[in-house]
This record gives C-alpha cells, sequence and structure tokens, in this order.
C-alpha cells in the first residue's frame, strides 16, 4: 500500500483545537453578512455553492492567508488529488458582502456549524475543513472518500 501524506502535527493541533472559538465565529459571520451582504440574494448564492461542489471532485473553499487553508491544499497536493480551490479572500475580515454570505452559507454544511474556512467537498459533500481531512488522510480513509469502490455486478450468466 501507498504512503499516505498527512498533515503538520501542529498545523493538525491548532485547527483541532480552533473549536473552541466556534460561538464568537458565527456570531461574527453572521454580523458581517446581514452589514456587508444585505443586497445579496443568498438564495442565489447558495444555488452557485451547489453548482461549484458538483463540478468537481474535490472543491475546497480557502482563505489565501490561512494556515489552515495553506495545510489542506498541502495534504491534497502531497497525496496527489487534483482539486479546485475557490478563494472567498486573504482573510474573513476582507470578505466582501457576497463571499461574507458565501462563507455563513458554507458553515450550514458541516454539523458543528463551523464558519472558519477551510471548508472541503468530496464528490459533492462536505467532510469539514483541514481537522476532518487530516484525520481523513491519517486513517486512509481520503482515498475512499475520493474513488469510493465500486459494486462488483452480478453477471447474468454467473
Amino acid at each position: 500500500s501507498s504512503q499516505v501524506a498527512g498533515a503538520n502535527p501542529a498545523i493538525k493541533a491548532m485547527a483541532n483545537g480552533m473549536s473552541l472559538l466556534k460561538p464568537a465565529f458565527v456570531a461574527e459571520a453572521k454580523i458581517q453578512a446581514s452589514l456587508l451582504g444585505g443586497q445579496v440574494d443568498s438564495e442565489e448564492v447558495a444555488q452557485e455553492i451547489a453548482s461549484e461542489v458538483q463540478a468537481d471532485k474535490i472543491v475546497i473553499y480557502t482563505y489565501g492567508l490561512s494556515p489552515f487553508s495553506t495545510e489542506a491544499v498541502a495534504i491534497l497536493e502531497k497525496n496527489g488529488y487534483e482539486y479546485n480551490k475557490i478563494e472567498l479572500g486573504a482573510e474573513w475580515f476582507l470578505l466582501g458582502g457576497k463571499n461574507s454570505v458565501k462563507r455563513v452559507l458554507l458553515s450550514e454544511q458541516v454539523d458543528n456549524g463551523a464558519t472558519s474556512l477551510p471548508k472541503v467537498f468530496i464528490n459533492g459533500q462536505c467532510i469539514g475543513g483541514c481537522a476532518e481531512l487530516a484525520e481523513a488522510a491519517d486513517s486512509g480513509a481520503l482515498e475512499t472518500m475520493v474513488n469510493p469502490p465500486v459494486a462488483a455486478k452480478k453477471s447474468l450468466f454467473a
């Protein structure tokens, strides 16, 4: 079996610890979206996300300056996966109206409601962020997520 390239241990630990700050980030994201995204059609943005995540096997939404986004991209690259990277902005406080709304809508794709990026979608399903991607890479589950086994078809003549 091939060696899977996992996450930087320090970045992985920090990504896991970010969940402690989630309540503050959720409140901030919603305020930012309401202030900057008042004229943005959230249904249109939701449809855009749905279209984007179906267009490629792996889609990752990032911030340009985020060490977690950088690490998630590095995990995908080290393991040889092709992906579509969609950068919402350099950092959360530099998002315009539309991408502030997109950030809130992306947070609704994860059970814990985290507004942090990256958000990684595999085959149209959000698996979470950097911590979840690192865990999937370390456990070997990432390959199965990206390339699920095809069920053997029974022959009529067997």
